[in-house]
């Protein structure tokens, strides 16, 4: 049996799950809770999650094989630590491998939420049988996990594919701690500060927002409703994922001149609101990337859809499993057998 955490922004998973005979992830169960307790807190209520679940399903610690931990970064995979990640205040410097490792007596592997879905998608999802791809989380943030040559790359310091950090204009909504960078413009946070942008312009001009009323709403807008009213009409809507799709293609032109992969998988928003991104997406990769670079490129949905996250995190149990060096999990590039 595998367990796996998935620590997000706004809620996190536990998952036990095995690997089948067809070498497919199969999910046995889950719990979801959200993320608005204290470090100390939230890290309790998901390890005594972990074990009631194992309880329910008629499982013993002992029946665990590994145990993978996906957390949005950055983070250390080496050290074994959480480092403040944007999205999750108060997560300074956690030794979260360390807890695990000494609460269940089980072989721990930490990786960033990027990384970790970049191997489910190779391993288990729409990059199987590639060798260079990248992976987008396009979710409550934007990180990337890249698959080079074979191997996911991690780079010198553990912090390789934090493209979120990435500037691609003077101004705009804030992301990853910067103004206009690529999580400001493509993240679920990112398109709800878009949105109510326009929105206060448009409500300040006495027109009507399908999905914000008046400015007292303003605060409780989100990339959902932004979409959902878009899906229907709303040209206020329908302009703010325009705006996202318009730098989402600046960003992944950038991407592929700089590594030139034979794939891209984005996950999370992309694959719930594809209808209202990828033309206008596609229209400016066009014409942005190097032409040779973008033509040996697709660009695809995650295919493992909503399953990802927690798909990812019992990859990373699984690779426990395979018995690889754990040497080879904390370098430069990690080979996945």
């Amino acid at each position: 049996m595998l367990l796996g955490f998935d620590i997000g922004g706004t809620k996190c998973a536990v998952i036990i799950g095995r690997e089948d005979h067809l070498r497919q992830i199969e999910i046995v169960d889950k719990r979801i809770l959200t993320t608005d307790q204290s470090v100390n807190e939230m890290i309790a209520l998901l390890f005594n999650a972990a074990e009631q679940l194992l309880l329910d399903n008629s499982t013993t610690i002992e029946e665990v094989t590994g145990i993978g931990i996906s957390c949005g970064g950055p983070l250390s995979s080496k050290r074994g630590l959480i480092l403040s990640p944007p999205n999750l205040p108060g997560w300074d410097s956690v030794p979260i491998v360390e807890m695990a490792e000494k609460r269940f007596g089980r072989k721990v592997l930490l990786q960033n939420d990027a990384n970790a879905g970049a191997v489910a998608e190779w391993k288990y999802g729409a990059g199987r049988g590639v060798n260079n791809m990248i992976f987008l989380t396009f979710g409550t943030g934007m990180g990337a996990g890249l698959i080079l040559d074979g191997r996911l790359y991690s780079g010198v310091s553990d912090l390789a594919g934090e493209v979120g950090h990435i500037r691609l204009s003077d101004t705009g909504p804030v992301g990853f701690g910067k103004a206009g960078s690529f999580e400001g413009w493509c993240s679920g946070g990112g398109i709800a500060q878009i949105g109510q942008m326009l929105a206060r312009q448009r409500i300040q001009m006495g027109e009507k927002v399908l999905y914000c009323k008046d400015l007292e709403e303003l605060s409780g807008i989100t990339a959902k409703t932004i979409a959902d009213a878009a899906l229907i009409g709303d040209p206020t809507a329908k302009e703010a994922y325009l705006l996202c799709a318009q730098y989402l293609g600046k960003g992944l032109a950038l991407l592929i001149d700089i590594l030139n992969p034979e794939l891209i998988v984005l996950g999370s928003i992309f694959g719930r609101a594809r209808t209202l991104l990828e033309e206008e997406m596609t229209k400016v990769v066009s014409s942005e990337a190097f032409k040779d670079s973008y033509n040996a490129c697709q660009i695809v949905p995650a295919g493992l859809g909503e399953q990802i996250g927690d798909i990812a995190a019992l990859s990373l149990a699984a690779i426990i499993t395979e018995k690889i060096d754990n040497s080879k999990l904390t370098g430069h590039r990690l080979k996945i057998l």
